[in-house]
């Protein structure tokens, strides 16, 4: 029986937040004085991240509707019931000019059971994060799952520097401390896309127990890991309210023996005990790197694998592997290149879960809603808890979300894992380091 959704619960809350902007290019100086500056500024900012979120909580005094989260009463049965789906944690970055692109994205990764933190950049102005609170504010089903907040008071993130590094750290802090019922952290852009809806996600997630999908180079040489992590820079979104240059020494710093350094992709799927153990744990190695990595260009490409393959309790977690579809361009970053049109087989047929990176409102995103994520435009993407009529807004009525209803992206995104899993190289490929 379907059930017209009454007037949900108050509204997403503003959270604290910390880091985020762009490298504009180069300028030497005095290093030794700027140094201290960003070593003490990400102690700084990683001590907030423990903190409370300064929010206006939309679940004081009240619960998620209840027919997204029913009541199930304690069964005898000899027969074992199908385990609960997983939750996610997403955290969704920007910045200027991408709060659309947020909310797109948002549309296209939504589940009532996940968890979802919104976060456009200091380079945006103050009413265009008003504009996508409010934004968020008036759909019904998140009000009525209570499950999609909006950090209220950001700082530049820069794209490279250690800065993207604290903000990570930082959004992961704070959706620790909202919910205790996530199992995965997931960090996405406002140009990333799924390829695979939320019930599609499940299944597998469903089957991976606590395994970390993280993409990285096990044979980087000398002179790449000289090139990325012996230079020296400075980090200004660490400490500076305001957009400036990315400052660079001219001195070089020897590689590190206490520790072996790894690299590899700025995608990770972690599962919150990792997660917990970057953030909360006693083991002094993740404040260590975080120091480390404070002045190291590649940071965020580089503090998650290093950290993974020094931890003897989750270097044999990883799945060298990654869940992102992406094609690098041929310049000396290796940056990925724009998808379009053409790719669309390709990144399909590849099983993926996600893809990058994508131009605002390219026709191949709306490809993507209409033969994959069977969503329509301006709309959340459906799921089994959707009980209304398409031509009304299929989520417009809701019941519960543990019902699932996996489309073919769920085959192809199975697939995908059992072929890592399966793999004989599967052990030779993780990065135990002794």
């Amino acid at each position: 029986m379907q059930h017209q959704h009454q007037q949900p619960p108050p509204s997403p809350r503003p959270t604290t937040p910390t880091a985020a902007g762009k490298d504009n290019g180069r300028r030497p100086t005095n290093i030794s004085v700027l140094l201290t500056i960003s070593l003490f500024s990400l102690l700084f900012i990683f001590s907030l991240s423990s903190s409370s979120p300064n929010s206006a909580s939309s679940s004081a005094g009240t619960r998620p509707d209840p027919r997204l989260f029913p009541t199930r009463q304690p069964t005898f049965s000899k027969i074992p019931s199908d385990p609960a789906p997983p939750s996610v944690a997403y955290l969704i970055t920007g910045s200027k000019g991408d709060s659309g692109r947020i909310l797109r994205l948002l549309s296209a990764v939504y589940h009532p059971k996940n968890l979802y933190l919104l976060h456009l950049d200091l380079s945006a102005p103050p009413s265009e994060r008003d504009r996508l609170a409010l934004a968020v504010e008036s759909v019904p089903v998140f009000r009525a799952a209570q499950n999609v907040d909006v950090i209220g008071k950001p700082d530049f993130t820069y794209r490279r520097g250690s800065s993207p590094v604290a903000a990570t750290l930082h959004g992961a802090s704070l959706l620790l401390k909202l919910s205790k019922n996530w199992d995965w952290f997931v960090s996405l852009g406002a140009a990333d896309y799924p390829l695979v809806t939320q019930d599609g996600n499940f299944p597998s997630l469903s089957t991976m127990g606590n395994l970390q999908f993280l993409p990285i180079l096990l044979n980087v040489g000398w002179v790449c890991r000289s090139r990325r992590l012996k230079p020296i820079i400075v980090d200004p979104g660490l400490y500076l309210a305001e957009k400036s240059y990315m400052f660079h020494a001219t001195q070089r710093r020897p590689l590190p023996t206490s520790f072996k350094l790894f690299t590899g992709s700025s995608f990770s799927f972690l599962s919150r005990s990792f997660v917990e153990h970057s953030i909360l744990g006693t083991d002094n190695l993740p404040r260590i790197l975080l120091m480390y990595f404070s002045n190291t260009m590649s940071s965020i490409s580089s503090y998650f694998p290093t950290l993974l393959c020094n931890s003897p309790q989750f270097n044999r977690t990883v799945i060298n592997q990654d869940l992102q579809y992406k094609i690098l361009d041929q310049s000396f970053r290796q940056e990925p290149r724009a998808l379009n049109s053409t790719d669309f087989d390709a990144m399909i047929k590849s099983g993926a879960a996600f893809a990058t990176e994508f131009q605002p409102d390219d026709p191949v995103l709306d490809r993507i809603d209409s033969d994959v994520l069977g969503r329509s435009p301006g709309e959340i993407v459906p799921g089994g808890w959707c009980l209304g009529d398409p031509a009304n807004g299929t989520c417009s009525v809701w019941g519960d979300a543990n019902v699932l209803r996996p489309g073919k992206g769920a085959a192809r995104l199975e697939k995908r894992i059992v072929e890592m899993l399966s793999n004989r190289r599967f052990r030779s490929q993780q990065c135990i380091s002794d």
